[in-house]
């Protein structure tokens, strides 16, 4: 059966800096599967590779069974992929509705296409601010409108790198709540986090890796049993 997104033997460097070291990770449709590591271990470079951002040096990248390690992160874009970037990197100088519009795009395997009103009925504050430009929210309504800017492009693979970091608590409840019902309506996900906790209950399938290479794979049962693995490789 093809696999939603399966990288193999990835390798990718910065300059002569080697960074991943033989990756492997496979999605499947409907998954919700997490990377989990310490910082600096690989995770971003993984995402950034995997959306074209960062040229891999060796292996693979399928998505739904076409290769597209080669083709550009527009391109890549197009296919199906969306990233909630580590920072946000939302347009500060244009309004909430004006990010919302820029990514608007309609597919034909979109079930029930992402609009306006359906991302402001996800994060109701956002319809409160939808005149606000972007440098005038909050960090936690910037995050909202990156995770609605990147459904509004109705993506088969949603992906989100530290998806709660800097976030005050009551703000990372809600982004939860958002994963849950995303991951309740199908909505295939990648998720980097820090709170391994909240990843057990959201995700199915867990990636953990180490100075670049896959150390662990398996289930949120399975991880549940093995505390080890938290304490040698996540730090928790």
């Amino acid at each position: 059966m093809t696999a939603l997104l399966e990288a193999e033997g990835l390798q990718t460097a910065y300059g002569s800096s080697q960074v991943l070291f033989d990756l492997h990770l496979r999605i499947e449709a409907g998954d919700v599967a997490t990377l989990l590591g310490r910082n600096g271990m690989g995770k971003t470079t993984t995402v950034r590779t995997l959306m074209g951002l960062t040229p891999a040096r060796a292996g693979s990248v399928r998505f739904l069974g076409e290769r597209i390690e080669r083709l550009s992160a527009d391109r890549i874009a197009r296919m199906g992929l969306a990233l909630v970037p580590e920072g946000r990197q939302i347009f500060g100088n244009l309004s909430v509705a004006e990010n919302l519009q820029a990514f608007a795009a309609n597919r034909r395997a979109a079930r029930e296409p992402w609009t306006m009103d359906r991302v402001l009925a996800l994060f109701p504050r956002l319809g409160e601010r939808l005149r606000h430009m972007g440098h005038q929210l909050s960090g936690g309504e910037q995050q909202m409108l990156a995770i609605g800017r990147a459904l509004m492009t109705n993506p088969q693979l949603l992906i989100l790198d530290e998806a709660t970091e800097g976030l005050a608590p009551l703000v990372r409840e809600e982004i939860w709540r958002c994963l849950q019902t995303l991951r309740a309506q199908g909505q295939s996900i990648l998720v980097i986090d820090k709170y391994v906790q909240r990843l057990l209950a959201l995700g199915n399938r867990h990636t953990v890796i180490e100075r670049g290479r896959v150390v662990w794979q398996g289930s949120s049962a399975e991880l549940s049993a093995q505390p080890e693995v938290w304490q040698r490789y996540v730090g928790v």
